[in-house]
């Protein structure tokens, strides 16, 4: 993926500054604004290997899964990989044959470095049933699947211990532990350690000071903590923070369910993510504190969580790719994920960019397979593709989408021989149920040549709240865009899970056969 410079870009900010006192002299400290990144990665697992930072994210029906992000100084990141390469665990994450996993696949899960044999693990339950356990020689992969645990770790953390005995924590108000093998991929030992008398999950297993910790949350606006000194129990319960007002720059729900994470120096920050729909779930930071028997708190603001800090103490080992910038295809690179398993062979990459051919007869949006999806990047912006729709066949659509479970999209249409670029909207799902309840029609279109490439533009707006818009525009030469429809209005529930994607698509309403190239897609901040 190529980008723009990173020195304008990042979202490092120098929002004011702090002293700080050094060895001789007092240093003064940039600080950081909150949302560290604006883009849905929620039900964050944060780790630290030597001087780098990564995290793993839920990801649902989305292919690959389990996205790695990676930072060499807890503010800037950049999407590194996947733990999961395919969603092989049933037949209906390839979105074939009628069926479909909406809502389904990666949740909360566990990932984590062991020293002892340099392996990365992931491991996560599916679909209230089975978990797996994934490993890889480096974070970047080759992930494979190891082992399956006929158990559901629900919202599973893991700690590796002082002694490298490896242990997984789970569960949903009735908090367990189980111990794994030597070699981290069977279970030797499981027990339940705590019964709360309020839901809590989104376990994270840490140990501090001779002290086992399970960090858990209670949906969605309550952070809690266990305590015990073995890892077994019998654990006490405190609170970390509770309906914690946001950042006055987000003003979503409450941050909740994150990771602690220690820093070279010895300071510790609490990654929480923040309810900000229609956009997703964004992830902020903080300072903790820890008291003298042993309890954390969080750093606040007048009573909420900071807009800003002072930028964490680290001299960063590295630099990262800016989240906005062109992506010319080469390569699918990592801040891209499918929608359900793609067919692979019907794409390609190369120096002319991404080839779709279509790969589903379907009327349904939802149900055609190989649409490529990019997180927005918030508060607002732009997302501009470069399509050549030369060898698009009769009855094709194929174009730039907001997506989620009411979707519009630009695009290129054509039927009975005749090309226009057309803006469809009114497409639907059936809440809870992720069944189609509406394949929309399209509402606008302009007649353009029968060969050659368009530009297409979706403009998104996803501040939380009631105001959140989406909207559309079309160039034939790049320079000077049209509007085209209307805008769509974003909703705000939160039982997708998922925030607003921009996507790629291109699928056949008559039959196999047709195809695009998409040169290029350029991610701005409006």
């Amino acid at each position: 993926m190529r980008f723009a410079s990173l020195l304008s870009l990042l979202p490092l900010v120098l929002v004011g500054t702090s002293l700080t006192t050094g060895p001789n002299e007092l240093l003064p400290r940039a600080t950081f604004a909150n949302p560290v990144l604006w883009e849905d990665t929620p039900d964050i697992g944060i780790i630290r290997v030597n001087n780098t930072y990564y995290y793993t994210a839920s990801s649902f029906h989305l292919s690959p899964g389990a996205p790695i992000l990676r930072s060499y100084d807890l503010i800037n990141w950049e999407f590194l990989g996947h733990s999961v390469p395919v969603l092989d665990w049933s037949s209906k994450y390839n979105l074939a044959n009628g069926e479909r996993a909406y809502v389904k696949g990666i949740w909360a899960s566990f990932f984590d470095y062991r020293k002892s044999n340099g392996l990365f693990y992931w491991g996560g339950c599916i679909e209230f049933s089975q978990s797996y356990i994934y490993t890889a020689p480096a974070v970047t992969g080759p992930w494979t699947k190891r082992s399956t645990i006929n158990t559901c770790w629900y919202d599973a953390g893991l700690l590796i211990d002082d002694n490298d005995t490896m242990y997984v924590a789970y569960g949903n108000t009735q908090i367990s532990v189980a111990q794994l093998s030597a070699d981290g991929l069977s279970v030797v030992k499981s027990q339940q350690v705590y019964s709360s008398s309020f839901t809590i999950e989104g376990s994270r297993f840490y140990k501090r000071n001779g002290q086992y910790y399970i960090f858990v949350t209670r949906p969605a606006d309550g952070q809690f903590i266990l305590k015990s000194s073995s890892p077994w129990g019998p654990y006490t319960i405190n609170t970390v923070i509770d309906k914690t007002p946001s950042p006055t720059t987000v003003n979503g729900g409450v941050p909740h369910q994150g990771g602690l994470i220690e820093t070279a120096a010895g300071d510790w920050y609490y990654m929480a993510f923040i309810d900000a729909y229609p956009g997703g779930r964004i992830p902020a930071l903080a300072p903790v504190t820890w008291s003298a028997d042993g309890w954390p708190s969080v750093q606040l603001v007048s009573g909420r969580w900071g807009s800003s800090y002072t930028t964490p103490n680290i001299s960063p080992a590295g630099s990262v790719k800016s989240p906005v910038g062109t992506d010319t295809f080469s390569t699918i690179s990592p801040e891209w994920e499918w929608n359900h398993n793609p067919d692979t062979t019907k794409f390609s990459t190369g120096s002319a960019g991404l080839r779709l051919s279509t790969a589903t007869v379907t009327s349904d949006l939802y149900a055609a397979r190989n649409t490529l999806t990019h997180r927005i990047l918030g508060p607002t912006s732009i997302a501009t593709i470069v399509l050549d729709y030369t060898s698009l066949a009769n009855g094709d659509r194929a174009g730039l989408a907001l997506f989620r479970d009411s979707s519009a999209w630009i695009g290129v249409a054509k039927d009975n021989g005749a090309i226009r670029v057309a803006y469809a909207s009114g497409i639907t799902m059936v809440d809870s149920q992720w069944t189609t309840s509406s394949t929309g029609s399209i509402q606008a279109s302009a007649s353009i040549p029968t060969t050659g490439r368009i530009w297409l533009r979706a403009t998104a707006n996803v501040m939380p709240g009631a105001n959140g818009k989406g909207s559309f525009a079309y160039s034939l030469d790049g320079q000077n865009f049209t509007p085209l429809g209307g805008q769509l209005s974003f909703i705000t529930n939160w039982t997708y899970f998922l925030g607003y994607r921009f996507a790629i698509f291109n699928y056949a309403t008559i039959a196999l056969g047709g195809s695009v190239t998409v040169s290029s897609f350029t991610l701005a901040k409006a």
